[in-house]
């Protein structure tokens, strides 16, 4: 397993111009959660959810990965072996700047999931066919992990962490994913948000850089290269 994890959030993506969900100004300020992300709005609200998503596809295509993604992507091709990239963004950004076998703990916007057999459908950034359905004949919905529903994603994140010598932390807010219990536990461990967070405990982290991702990537990845070197 790799000695390195990188664990992202929104505020990665959001240097690429993606709303962000929890940010002033962002989209739960504009929606009600349980209206279009919250276990069974797919049985009531079902035309309203999917719209939402299909919204969210097609900002998805108007973007393009930053500087910070594309020196991750860089890193990993260079110790394909020592780093494991885990994001709790349901975007692509990652893969279009050329990163391998992202774990995404919430899902994977471009997808769409079968709701009685569970295969996926790549769709890309288009719009859901409201008339298409599975082979199985089951329906489709955003291959999304709403709030209240099981995330099975996260015992391979725990899994990760087992081995993990040097975690990093990037644009994220720890209220959904907290990760203050893993770093108390490595080696090594950098945060990096733009501003301090309520719900992390910055104390237990080996280095604080309150810098957007894309002005402090350079020092996290001379970081995760001496460690991975030495």
């Amino acid at each position: 397993m790799a000695r390195v994890v990188i664990f992202s959030g929104a505020g990665i993506s959001a240097e690429s111009g993606l709303s962000t969900f929890r940010d002033t100004d962002g989209l739960w300020e504009k929606y009600r959660i349980e209206e279009i992300c919250q276990a069974g709005c797919l049985s009531w609200n079902r035309e309203n959810t999917l719209a939402f998503y299909d919204a969210r596809r097609e900002q998805l295509s108007s973007v393009t990965p930053n500087a910070a993604h594309y020196a991750i992507a860089k890193l990993q091709e260079h110790h394909p072996n020592g780093i494991a990239l885990i994001t709790q963004n349901v975007d692509d950004l990652f893969e279009r700047a050329g990163c391998k076998d992202i774990l995404h703990l919430h899902g994977f916007l471009p997808h769409l999931r079968c709701e009685k057999c569970g295969t996926t459908h790549h769709i890309g950034y288009t719009k859901q066919e409201r008339a298409f359905t599975c082979k199985c004949n089951g329906s489709l919905r955003p291959d999304i992990v709403f709030f209240g529903e099981p995330a099975p994603m996260y015992e391979h994140l725990y899994d990760a962490m087992e081995d993990c010598q040097f975690l990093v932390i990037i644009g994220s807010s720890g209220n959904v994913i907290a990760m203050d219990h893993f770093a108390l536990h490595v080696k090594h461990s950098i945060l990096n948000n733009l501003e301090p967070s309520d719900a992390i405990n910055e104390r237990v982290y080996t280095k604080v850089l309150h810098q957007r991702a894309t002005e402090a990537v350079d020092e996290i990845v001379g970081d995760v290269e001496r460690f991975l070197r030495g």
